[in-house]
């Protein structure tokens, strides 16, 4: 099938500029990339088409003679200086995207340098309730690396420099041709850095870091709940060879407490009440997380298991000045050792006791008759 014309495959007249044929043929391979089209040979074919045009248009030599031969400037090694057969889509694709990136596929120095980025770094902190409600101020220590005084972090001796490494060239990546691709891989003399090391620093055996201990004060907010997760940009681990340092996370892990439990930034406390009480009402003291106390009245007739919310009184939200609320569950105690002047007082009770006084024990009799009768 004859091959179509290049302006054609870009959508672009002869008229167009260099940043339109680019700009036309970076949309082409965005959506026709085998990678985004896997097992579609239509968009493979596609790809290589619109790359194999840029190839030749990019190029102003190229394109002058495309324009004055058409296809047959490349065919057969036509067109002099500019001819180069049979598009080989292997050998040049890496050449197209060098347009795009630059450097071919190793990336800019400030990329390699990101590879050489020091390890992120885990510190598992356990706090009480009353702490997180409060935040706190700590000293941690942990074991690190931090970057060579000696060198200051470059790797290299004192008075002497890193030179281009010379499996890659300085790029970080190398490259080989893998049948229609090209496939890019970190160096693996340079590990990506681009560099090598020709007199090692003697303090750090040219990785431009060295292990420490290191103390650090650190701020707990107000509000962290268990499971969080707080970042400390920077005072991770020291990169290799001058690259920056990763990250610290701090998960907090906030211990159980023997009066509250948390649900977010609300708390529950379960509160219990003798008998008497709940029948007859009475008003009691309860504590609050932070350390006063607050008092609450038991009207008479109060059931077990009802809730008291006290607005405010729970945990506070780590991002603003609202806090939680409080809520206080009341649970009936039935008595037990009863001495004999209570069970005689009980009993004289339950006698006297009517059905209008336990409605819900006679609703329940009430459904049960009727379960019974059917």
């Amino acid at each position: 099938m004859a091959k179509r014309d290049y302006y054609e495959v870009l959508g672009v007249n002869k008229s167009a500029s260099a940043d339109q044929i680019k700009s036309a043929y970076r949309k082409l391979a965005v959506k026709y990339h085998p990678d985004k089209n896997k097992g579609d040979k239509g968009a493979e074919e596609k790809f290589k088409e619109a790359s194999e045009a840029y190839h030749v248009l990019s190029n102003s030599e190229r394109k002058q003679n495309y324009d004055n031969f058409g296809h047959a400037a490349f065919e057969n090694g036509g067109g002099g200086r500019g001819g180069f057969g049979n598009f080989d889509f292997s050998n040049h694709f890496s050449d197209i995207f060098e347009d795009f990136f630059g450097e071919g596929f190793g990336g800019s120095r400030r990329s390699r340098r990101s590879n050489n980025r020091g390890s992120d770094l885990r510190y598992d902190l356990s706090i009480s309730l009353e702490e997180a409600f409060s935040g706190k101020k700590q000293d941690i220590k942990f074991s690190t690396s931090e970057k060579c005084d000696t060198c200051s972090g470059s790797g290299s001796k004192p008075g002497h420099q890193s030179g281009a490494c010379s499996m890659c060239g300085g790029h970080g990546q190398v490259r080989s041709s893998q049948g229609f691709f090209t496939v890019q891989q970190t160096c693996p003399q340079c590990a990506g850095a681009g560099e090598e090391i020709t007199h090692p620093c003697s303090s750090c055996n040219g990785q431009g870091k060295k292990q420490a201990s290191k103390r650090l004060s650190v701020t707990i907010p107000k509000g962290v709940d268990d499971g969080t997760r707080i970042r400390l940009s920077g005072k991770g681990e020291a990169g290799s060879r001058g690259g920056g340092n990763g990250d610290l996370y701090l998960f907090i892990n906030v211990h159980s407490h023997d009066l509250f439990k948390r649900s977010d930034e609300n708390l529950f406390f379960e509160c219990p009440v003798s008998i008497a009480d709940a029948a007859l009402g009475t008003s009691i003291e309860i504590p609050t997380i932070d350390g006063g106390k607050a008092k609450i009245k038991i009207p008479a007739g109060t059931q077990s298991g009802k809730q008291f919310r006290l607005r405010g009184k729970g945990m506070p939200y780590m991002r603003g000045n609202d806090y939680g609320d409080l809520y206080v569950q009341v649970n009936t105690e039935v008595p037990i050792s009863l001495n004999k002047e209570q069970k005689e007082l009980l009993e004289k009770f339950r006698e006297i006791e009517n059905e209008k006084s336990n409605p819900s024990i006679k609703k329940f009799f009430q459904k049960a008759k009727s379960f019974w009768k059917n």
